[in-house]
């Protein structure tokens, strides 16, 4: 039986989606302790179903590889960028596999080892090959550092229009206040 495409499947799960889930799962798990319902929370606003019951040895692998994939995003230009993702790829990913576990989502690749590997591995292999894909298409670094010196967070730079700085509306606006008071001051 082929799996239904009337969903958003493709949309949840699109190299940009992926990138995105990246991104909110590395700041997530930036934290020393990062909560397991945040991070339950963040795996199913982007696709995951069924139990997410993350043990701390689980917690422990994603941030792992989230701190791995930190340095991604803090590479400089589109050349550091690929010999971080290489890096990775070496690393922790497994021979490219199509998947539709067990025809219950469209055909889509794998770099890990299983679609019942653990969650760290899953992690950083799904997310170095979203981001592989983007600098691939845009010839440029996927992310960033949030520009704030006040802000940890990772971003995604691409899409329309320039390249983004800051992870978030509230970044940009906190520093375009500071820059005005110090001009003022």
């Amino acid at each position: 039986m082929e799996p239904s495409r009337d969903d958003d499947w493709s949309t949840r799960h699109s190299v940009r989606a992926t990138a995105r889930r990246t991104v909110a799962l590395v700041n997530a798990l930036s934290a020393e302790h990062p909560d397991p319902d945040d991070v339950a929370g963040i795996l199913r606003a982007h696709g995951e179903t069924g139990a997410l019951d993350l043990t701390p040895d689980d917690l422990g692998d994603l941030r792992t590889a989230a701190l791995l994939l930190r340095e991604v995003f803090a590479a400089q230009g589109v050349d550091g960028a690929a010999t971080a993702l290489n890096r990775l790829l070496a690393r922790g990913s497994g021979t490219p596999r199509l998947t539709s576990h067990g025809a219950t989502t469209p055909w889509h690749p794998h770099l890990d080892s299983d679609d019942d590997a653990p969650w760290g591995e899953w992690f950083l292999a799904s997310s170095c090959l979203a981001l592989t894909v983007l600098l691939w298409d845009d010839q440029r670094p996927p992310g960033g550092l949030c520009a704030s010196p006040a802000c940890p967070n990772v971003l995604l730079t691409q899409g329309g229009g320039p390249p983004r700085r800051y992870c978030s509306r509230r970044c940009a606006t906190r520093e375009r206040v500071a820059a005005h008071r110090r001009a003022k001051g």
